[in-house]
């Protein structure tokens, strides 16, 4: 079935500015591109009317917790990808610190059946470094490929042994797939919740420091330079990190990098108390890091931008600061407030936020998708950027409404997503 999406502005790179477009999708590609100057003859196809809107190639997220299987009372990948979808996201990376931990064929194969029945945008999934994540012993590369994943991490803990590292990147790069890295020190980060900061020393308490996170990036720069292996950092926080990857970006390994809004926008010296929302790993860092994630995001240093969707029950975040689990949900909130914050500010243009949330880790991860072509796959996502409105945790299509952002006011909310041709997403339907 054709469908027609006519009068929407899309970023035209060349010029630098939005240009009006009708586009025809036919299946699942965007089968035409012409001009918005003249009404196209749609004749018997359905039509969406994007007059006034964005018409963004679809938002990819590269570091998502959709909690599936083992951790269902947070979210599942029908009410998680339901959420990504409502923020635009058309392809989301998931990482396997579930229960049990995504170390098998068969937790990759129960992740994309489950999606193909139940959920409504794309799913990647990735596979554990180690068995159960514990650092002791290699899984199945091979196997877990075959099966599906697009890469290797124990996201959720840094893989503490620099051996095991090392093998897991020889072994990726004979395979041609990524190491995925959460870069942290366990002797310096345990027990401690919040970073070494402004917060921490109003409030009498031993933070988190930010050499707890580029020790790895450090140690994992070398043995990538070592091994030839693709190298991908998850969510940079410090100022010490970036100078690491600069570095070894210069000099010509194979290092990309990921940050998440709430780096981008918050820092610790925004904590309003001991609000478990306010909770995160990493912890929101200083604002000189804040300053130096921006730099490096905007000079190439920093590749893409993430959510780092980490759903959370009301009951396991009441437990105050200390006690609740790290994490804040992203999907709904991340491109309204990067949108708000820097676009509107005009610390940015739209096409440079446009590319690191689309063209850019489509890039890094050798994705099909992340542009608006004839030919590409038709995964699209229709913004109003003149929507300007409070952000309501409790209307999240997510299970969980964990964020520090509620009640922020915001401007470019995403009003319909498209996957393969099909509207998934729809404000005017739902």
């Amino acid at each position: 079935m054709s469908v027609w999406i006519i009068n929407g502005s899309v970023w035209d790179k060349a010029s630098g500015s939005l240009q009006k477009k009708h586009i025809r999708l036919e299946g699942e590609q965007i089968a035409e591109i012409v001009d918005g100057s003249a009404a196209p003859d749609t004749g018997s196809a359905e039509v969406i009317d994007a007059a006034g809107k964005l018409v963004s190639a679809g938002f990819i997220d590269m570091h998502v917790h959709l909690r599936d299987p083992g951790f269902e009372y947070k979210e599942d990948i029908a009410t998680g990808t339901r959420s990504a979808a409502k923020g635009g996201f058309t392809t989301i990376a998931c990482m396997p610190n579930t229960r049990p931990s995504v170390d098998t064929p068969e937790t990759v194969k129960y992740i994309l059946d489950k999606n193909a029945s139940e959920g409504v945008v794309k799913v990647l999934p990735y596979a554990a470094i180690t068995k159960n994540q514990l650092g002791r012993e290699l899984t199945d590369f091979a196997a877990l490929k075959e099966a599906g994943a697009i890469g290797f991490t124990d996201d959720g803990v840094g893989v503490q042994s620099a051996q095991m590292m090392k093998d897991a990147m020889a072994l990726a790069e004979s395979m041609n797939m990524p190491i995925i890295a959460h870069c942290e020190d366990n002797t310096l980060v345990e027990g401690l919740y919040v970073s070494e900061g402004s917060f921490s020393r109003k409030h009498g308490l031993k933070g988190i420091p930010n050499e707890s996170e580029a020790i790895h990036v450090g140690r994992d720069v070398l043995l990538s330079e070592a091994t030839g292996a693709h190298y991908h950092v998850c969510h940079v926080s410090t100022e010490q990190s970036v100078r690491l990857i600069r570095l070894a970006k210069q000099i010509g390994v194979r290092v990309t990098a990921e940050v998440c809004p709430h780096h981008l926008v918050l820092s610790d010296e925004d904590i309003p108390g001991f609000d478990s929302n306010w909770k995160m790993n990493p912890p929101l860092r200083t604002p000189r890091d804040v300053e130096a994630v921006i730099e490096a995001l905007e000079d190439g240093t920093i590749d893409m931008i993430v959510t780092d969707h980490a759903p959370h029950s009301a009951e396991e975040k009441a437990r105050g600061m200390q006690l609740a689990p790290f994490g804040i949900v992203g999907f709904e909130t991340a491109f309204p407030l990067l949108y708000t914050k820097f676009v509107q500010t005009g610390k940015w243009t739209l096409g440079f936020l446009l590319d690191r949330m689309t063209a850019d880790p489509a890039r890094v991860f050798g994705l099909p998708t992340g542009r608006i072509e004839e030919g590409a796959p038709a995964d699209l996502t229709i913004v109003d950027l003149d929507s300007e409105r409070a952000v309501d945790p409790s209307a999240f299509a997510s299970k969980s409404n964990n964020t520090p952002f509620g009640g922020w006011k915001l401007q470019g909310w995403p009003v319909a997503t498209i996957v393969d041709g099909k509207i998934v997403y729809n404000e005017s339907a739902n």
